[in-house]
C-alpha cells in the first residue's frame, strides 16, 4: 500500500524545504496528547502539509477520540446487508486512480473491508454512495484500512453534521441553503447573474459537498483542501467552494446561456491550476467566516426545512386519506347500482 501515496508526488515535492523543517520543529517530541487547536498548527495545515507528516497529522485528528478497538471488531463481525451494493460500487471508485483499476487490487479488497465496517459500525447510515470515495481518499493517504476506517467514521459522525448521510440527507440540503447566502453576500455579481439564469448552484455544488470534493478537484488542490478539513471542520468546504466561484467569476459572468452555464460548472473544478491562489481566496478573500455565523445559519436552515418536510409528509398523509375515502364513496355507489339493478 505504500504505492499509493505516489499519486500524490507533484504535490508533496512542490512543499519548500523551510515548510518540511517547521513541520519537524513542530511536531518533534511531541505525543498525541499534545496534539491540539493552536493559530501557529491551522497556518502550517493551511500552508500544507509534507508527504512526511501527513499520515501522523490525519491520525492526530478526531478519529483518535473513538475506541477504536472494540468498535471496529464490533463493526467487522455484524452481519452486513450492505455488501451487494459495497461490491457494484467498488468498480466506480476513483476509476482513473490505478490502484482502484481492478477488481482483484489490494486496494479495492481494502475498501471493501472499510465500507463494510462502516456499515456495520453505523446502521443508521448503513452505506450510501459517497462513503466509497471518501474511504478511499483516507486509505490512500493511511495506507492502512483499520486507520483508513477511523478516519471515515471520524468525517461522518464527528466532521459533518449530524444526518448529513442518512436517507433524507436534510442537513446536507440545509448546507446548500447556508452556502447560497455566503454566495449572495460574497459574491452578489455572481449570485445576481446566477439568478438572472435561473441557476441552481446546488445541482453542482451538493455532491462537493457530500464527498468533500473528492473527483472534483487536482491532488495538489484536494490534498491541501482536506488538510485543513480534518484539522478545521466543514467551514473549508464553504471556503474552497466560495473560493472556486470567486477564482472563476469573471469567466461564469461573460456567459449568457443557461445551458452553457450548466456546462461550465459541470468541469471548471479540473481547469483551477493555481492551488496557492485558490487558498489565499480561500483563506484570506473570504474572510472574514466566523464559526458562530455558519452553526446559526444552519440551524435556521435545518429548521425551515425539516419544517418544509413534515408539511410535505401532512400533505402526503392528506391525500392518502383522501384517495381511500374517494374509493370508498365509487365503491358504494357501484354497490348500490348493483342493488338497484337487482
Amino acid at each position: 500500500m505504500r504505492g499509493l501515496a505516489r499519486t500524490l508526488t507533484g504535490y508533496w515535492e512542490g512543499l519548500e524545504h523551510p515548510l518540511l523543517s517547521r513541520w519537524a520543529q513542530y511536531l518533534a517530541g511531541r505525543s498525541d496528547d499534545d496534539f491540539i487547536i493552536s493559530p501557529e498548527l491551522k497556518i502550517l495545515v493551511r500552508e500544507g502539509v509534507p508527504r512526511e507528516y501527513r499520515q501522523s497529522v490525519a491520525l492526530f485528528g478526531p478519529s483518535q477520540n473513538f475506541d477504536k478497538p472494540r468498535l471496529c471488531e464490533k463493526s467487522r463481525t455484524a452481519p452486513n446487508p450492505a455488501s451487494r451494493q459495497v461490491q457494484l460500487d467498488l468498480h466506480r471508485t476513483l476509476t482513473t486512480n490505478q490502484h482502484f483499476s481492478s477488481l482483484s487490487s489490494p486496494a479495492l479488497q481494502q475498501l471493501r473491508r472499510i465500507l463494510l465496517a462502516f456499515s456495520g459500525h453505523n446502521p443508521a447510515i448503513g452505506y450510501c454512495q459517497v462513503l466509497n470515495r471518501l474511504a478511499a481518499l483516507a486509505l490512500l493517504v493511511l495506507q492502512s484500512d483499520e486507520d483508513a476506517f477511523w478516519c471515515l467514521v471520524a468525517v461522518v459522525e464527528a466532521i459533518m453534521p449530524q444526518d448529513y448521510y442518512t436517507k433524507n440527507l436534510v442537513a446536507s440540503q440545509a448546507d446548500q441553503r447556508v452556502l447560497k447566502d455566503f454566495m449572495a453576500e460574497k459574491l452578489p455579481r455572481l449570485a445576481s447573474h446566477f439568478e438572472d439564469h435561473n441557476i441552481d448552484v446546488s445541482l453542482v455544488t451538493f455532491n462537493w459537498f457530500l464527498v468533500v470534493f473528492v473527483e472534483s478537484l487536482p491532488s495538489d488542490i484536494l490534498m491541501p483542501l482536506w488538510d485543513a478539513f480534518l484539522y478545521e471542520g466543514t467551514k473549508v468546504i464553504f471556503r474552497y467552494t466560495l473560493a472556486l466561484f470567486k477564482y472563476k467569476e469573471d469567466d461564469i459572468l461573460k456567459i449568457h446561456d443557461s445551458v452553457e452555464i450548466y456546462q461550465y460548472l459541470r468541469f471548471f473544478t479540473k481547469t483551477v491550476s493555481n492551488a496557492r491562489k485558490l487558498t489565499s481566496i480561500a483563506f484570506n478573500d473570504m474572510n472574514p467566516f466566523p464559526s458562530r455565523l455558519l452553526r446559526n445559519r444552519r440551524v435556521l436552515h435545518l429548521e425551515r426545512l425539516q419544517a418544509e418536510l413534515r408539511e410535505l409528509e401532512e400533505q402526503h398523509k392528506e391525500f392518502i386519506t383522501e384517495s381511500v375515502v374517494r374509493k370508498d364513496k365509487e365503491l358504494d355507489v357501484m354497490v348500490s347500482e348493483d342493488d338497484e339493478d337487482l
